[in-house]
């Protein structure tokens, strides 16, 4: 799996920097650990993701909203789109936590791969709390490589670092998302949470998976939501 980034990996591929110094900082320093410890990745998505000929099952390809019953911090607020669900369990990526940014040429020179010809930088999105050295591009599906995973509607994950060489020399997707880590859930688990009021479900698209408005995506999702009266 991919452990960082290479162009900004959210939005369109020439999408606005993000705002504020203050969330690279801190960011930066943990990717240049990551790199340093030599950490490595597996070929493919954790967990049983869904091939591109096989149907999504579950949850998969929808958000989850989390509520104000939600107060654990590492998820408060947060909009998870859904990358697979089924008995066994569920997994996805937050998708509104922006972290920090870095040149792509550098994120491909710290994992040991050539970053010349490459341009851009790419933000890194806290995907969640559980194994937070990997890395995952949510992304649409005019790109697709050995190992993409097409999750719904236009939506695909990828977990090997040759896309980040090919958003940086723009050939990559249209739009894409880059995230460290992700949120998963054991078998029975997420549904109880569900029902205990910890989150909402509502249908998930690719204006909003890939929104840079991130200050706007809870609000914007939770107006999703139906109330059944």
């Amino acid at each position: 799996m991919i452990p960082r980034p290479g162009q900004r990996l959210s939005s369109e591929r020439t999408g606005n920097r993000m705002d504020g110094a203050g969330y690279r900082t801190g960011v930066l320093g943990a990717l240049v650990l990551l790199i340093a410890a030599g950490v490595g990745g597996a070929s493919a998505v954790p967990g049983s993701v869904r091939g591109a000929s096989e149907p999504p099952a579950g949850l998969t390809g929808q958000f989850l909203v989390a509520t104000d019953e939600l107060t654990d911090p590492r998820f408060v607020r947060t909009v998870v789109y859904v990358i697979h669900h089924d008995a066994g369990g569920a997994m996805g990526l937050i998708v509104n936590r922006p972290m920090g940014e870095t040149s792509v040429a550098d994120l491909l020179g710290g994992l040991g791969l050539d970053g010349k010809g490459v341009n851009g930088e790419i933000l890194i999105h806290y995907g969640g709390p559980v194994e937070p050295a990997q890395g995952f591009v949510l992304h649409t599906t005019d790109y697709a490589i050995e190992g993409t995973q097409v999750v719904k509607d236009g939506i695909a994950v990828t977990s090997q670092p040759e896309i980040l060489r090919a958003i940086g020399t723009g050939t990559g997707p249209r739009k894409s998302l880059f995230a460290l880590g992700y949120a998963g859930w054991s078998s029975g688990q997420l549904e109880g949470e569900i029902k205990a009021g910890a989150w909402v479900v509502v249908p998930a698209d690719e204006a909003l998976v890939f929104d840079e408005q991130y200050e706007k995506k809870w609000e914007r999702a939770m107006a999703r939501r139906t109330i059944n009266l």
